[in-house]
């Protein structure tokens, strides 16, 4: 995966996406292989060392801290040796990016609508500075007017030169936003390609778009 990168993991229900996901952070042990990251195994390196190789993983359920304010939230995010000098101007430039967090900074996060949880979500995660963001799902449960919206989010981080690994099942608007694409069907991968080649497939279209 390049620098700026977006790479978009697709494919129905238990297909294996979120497992793998799992695996690349460190939370689901493997037998055997390797999951490598700019030349380092990450099967070698324990779940919460991996912030420190610039890798931030927002989980199906988005993960943020319910119970806290918005404000608590970033600032918790930012509290690794690696970024905590830079957090006031990092968690300042995501409230230029939302614009909703910022009026809401005092809030309590579980009290957020669900496109605006998701925001805190992805916020919290770019606090941390991270090389590779992993999305798992970003667009379960939103209406679709807040899924455009944060898709047009995805495409302005992936500007700022954060690679990106997105699992969606909403496969258009995954790949509207990604390079590359991978399908999965039970663990096993079924096609690779660009992200164009994969909308245009004709097997794409009849397993995943009803065409």
């Amino acid at each position: 995966m390049d620098e700026g990168e977006c790479v978009a993991l697709v494919g129905s229900n238990g297909a294996g996406k979120t497992t793998l996901l799992s695996i690349i952070s460190g939370f689901t042990p493997i037998r055997s292989g390797k999951v490598l990251w700019c030349g380092r195994d990450l099967m070698k390196t324990p779940a919460n060392k991996k912030v420190d190789l610039g890798i931030s993983h927002i989980p199906q359920g988005r993960g943020i801290l319910g119970t806290m304010s918005v404000m608590d939230n970033l600032l918790v995010a930012g509290y690794s040796k690696r970024v905590r000098a830079d957090r006031m101007k990092n968690i300042e430039h995501m409230f230029e990016l939302f614009p909703k967090l910022k009026e809401r900074q005092k809030q309590i996060a579980g009290s957020l609508s669900g496109g605006e949880q998701q925001m805190l979500a992805i916020a919290r995660s770019m606090v941390m500075e991270p090389k590779l963001l992993i999305l798992d799902e970003p667009s379960l449960g939103l209406a679709p007017i807040v899924v455009n919206e944060m898709f047009e989010i995805i495409r302005k981080i992936r500007k700022e030169g954060v690679s990106i690994l997105i699992v969606e099942q909403n496969l258009m608007a995954a790949l509207s936003v990604a390079q590359r694409g991978y399908v999965l069907e039970t663990g096993h991968l079924v096609l690779e390609g660009s992200s164009d080649d994969l909308i245009h497939n004709e097997d794409v279209k009849k397993a995943y778009l009803g065409i």
